[in-house]
């Protein structure tokens, strides 16, 4: 039978904390103050809340991969430490809010029993190194990325070179042409290339006359001011990653703004000294590489075959689970959640969650089903879901009737039904908006859409609580960021349209600002939006390619009325907030995430 976890799991190391426990000693002791205490826990993964005395702990989980076990033991932090559930970010993270500080500590010794760490999950340095959930099961990529993000995180966790850089530095790795990982976003993306090598270097490994390596791309990012990455090197060979990727991480370290954290990302470097200067600079880094002996680090990819190989489940010996009949939803879920791998007879299943959240109970259970119906493993998604891997064909009507029971078996995943948002002004201090309250009244108003959904089923929803993009709204179909403004002297809150973003394997696109809405019109015009495209949209003209060419002026018109607010006939409801029943206040503390 499967392990629930292999070594190579394990990313935890329990004298980070044993240092963490000596830290917090020291600060409640007034031996530190509270910004260096703040700088240091940030590093651990403890990050400040809007609320005082708890604290937000981040569980980095690198390329998303969490065993069974792993998973349980998620479920019990969330319950003896957190508020029974958690949030899984778009980073593939997991998230645990109002955690007390002095109870932080144990919660993560329980999950280092597990191999997780919080670890460089917040603070100045090389953060959770993220990957396709589908990395060794998708059928157009040239090969599983999955074993090389986990050397990068290996060789960046813990590295004194990253410590305490300008500021927080993203890797984020995709196996197939579509950018799948979102790495036109991050400061580094890492795309699986292969190129012919009738010569290859050693011994044929079994893959025929192909190397295999990646495109490396440099500098995106999201935030108030977005850029997409630029290309750094059209072919990286594979025992040349590391090396390429420390460099690049050096330059950032050197060359970053550390008086303006604002502008402190790689891509306010490039900005100032332009690319050719930021090559330059490069090069200088790897020929210091080199001069130590490490021009070439090769990575082990002997779990490779163990991870995508179907006989990896066959070793189960147990048959497929089967239902007698599927339960109602049967058919449309497994056209929108179930995804065929490239090991015939096997099903990549997506368990969607509403807002990223998962309560500890149906933590619990999903990792039961995972060992039931899969490989007793687990992958977080980049749209806040939760995947399951190698399903046989003949147990997804089982699959769907024990999700649908844990409230998990909804249909739609990477749809437009499936909205992205951060927790918003919930928990964060620097949120305007609740985001989150917002992507739950989108997702209930295009539940009743109907015929307005026709042709655009597949854009997507993103909503940030702030300017800040933690929700990607920049590189939404319909993109969302909350704000405020003043009718009468009193506050409303709105939200910002940013329409016709997205990513795919030329980059990022990032959407137009075209009109603000009121916050609880929103959904509303969501709909309106889909109506325009049905009513103005050229023929086989696609929904993207609509919101990308239509001009702002017919999109302003066809929200006129939503966007308009008059003190006189406004409803009571409408000067609140989602999810409030109290009068709608701004309140935008300090954050963290530039500290």
């Amino acid at each position: 039978m499967l392990s629930d976890m292999g070594p190579l799991l394990s990313f935890a190391d329990t004298e980070d904390i044993d240092d963490f426990v000596a830290h917090l000693r020291k600060y409640e002791q007034g031996e530190m103050t509270a910004d260096e205490f703040k700088r240091f826990r940030l590093g651990r993964g403890t990050y400040g809340q809007r609320q005082e005395g708890v604290n937000m702990l981040r569980v980095k989980v690198p390329q998303g991969v969490l065993s069974a076990q792993q998973v349980e033991t998620v479920a019990r932090v969330a319950d003896e430490f957190s508020r029974g559930f958690g949030h899984v970010t778009t980073r593939q993270n997991i998230q645990l809010h109002f955690c007390k500080l002095e109870r932080v500590p144990e919660a993560m010794r329980i999950l280092a029993d597990a191999g997780l760490t919080t670890k460089e999950a917040c603070g100045n340095t090389v953060r959770n190194v993220t990957a396709c959930a589908l990395a060794g099961v998708c059928q157009g990529a040239p090969f599983d990325v999955t074993p090389y993000g986990r050397a990068v995180t290996r060789h960046f966790l813990r590295n004194p070179i990253c410590q305490a850089l300008p500021r927080k530095f993203k890797i984020a790795l995709s196996g197939c042409g579509d950018d799948c990982a979102q790495g036109a976003i991050n400061d580094v993306a890492i795309l699986a290339r292969v190129r012919s090598a009738p010569r290859l270097r050693g011994s044929d490994d079994g893959r025929g006359n192909l190397e295999r390596g990646f495109e490396s791309r440099v500098g995106g990012g999201l935030s108030t001011s977005p850029e997409n990455a630029h290309l750094l090197e059209s072919f990286v060979p594979a025992d040349r990653l590391l090396p390429v990727l420390e460099a690049v991480v050096r330059v950032f370290d050197r060359t970053g703004n550390r008086d303006n954290k604002s502008r402190a990302r790689l891509k306010y470097v490039i900005r100032k000294i332009g690319m050719e200067a930021l090559r330059r600079e490069y090069q200088i880094e790897l020929e210091k590489i080199a001069a130590e002996g490490r021009a070439t680090i090769p990575i082990d990819t002997s779990s490779e075959t163990e991870q995508t190989r179907p006989d990896a489940v066959l070793r189960l010996q147990r048959p497929p689970v089967r239902q007698e009949a599927a339960v109602d939803g049967f058919g449309e879920w497994f056209r929108s959640n179930c995804v065929p791998q490239k090991q015939a007879g096997y099903y990549a299943v997506l368990a969607r969650l509403e807002r990223g959240d998962v309560t500890s109970a149906q933590l619990r259970a999903v990792a039961g089903l995972s060992r039931r119906f899969g490989e007793a493993e687990l992958r977080t998604t980049n749209e806040q879901n939760l995947l399951f891997r190698f399903v046989p064909e003949a147990s997804l009507s089982a699959l769907h009737a024990e999700l649908t029971a844990l409230g998990l078996g909804r249909s739609g995943a990477r749809t437009i039904h499936d909205v992205t948002s951060c927790p918003g002004a919930d928990t964060c201090n620097l949120a305007v908006t609740r985001s989150r309250e917002l992507s739950t009244a989108v997702s209930e108003r295009l539940a009743t859409a109907g015929a307005a959904l026709e042709g655009a089923s597949r854009l997507d929803v993103k909503i940030s609580g702030c300017p800040n993009s933690c929700g990607q709204h920049h590189v939404a179909a319909l993109g969302f960021h909350g704000t405020m403004r003043r009718v009468g002297g009193q506050a409303v809150p709105e939200y910002q349209l940013h329409l016709g973003g997205g990513i795919d394997g030329r980059g990022a696109v990032f959407g137009r600002q075209v009109v603000k809405v009121p916050a609880r019109r929103v959904p509303e015009a969501v709909v309106r939006l889909l109506e325009l495209y049905q009513r103005d949209k050229q023929p086989g003209e696609r929904a993207l390619e609509f919101f990308r060419r239509v001009d702002e002026k017919v999109v302003k018109a066809a929200v006129a009325d939503l966007a308009a607010f008059d003190e006189k006939t406004a409803r009571a409801e409408e000067w609140l907030d989602h999810g409030d029943e109290t009068p709608f206040k701004v309140v935008i503390g300090q954050g963290e995430c530039a500290s």
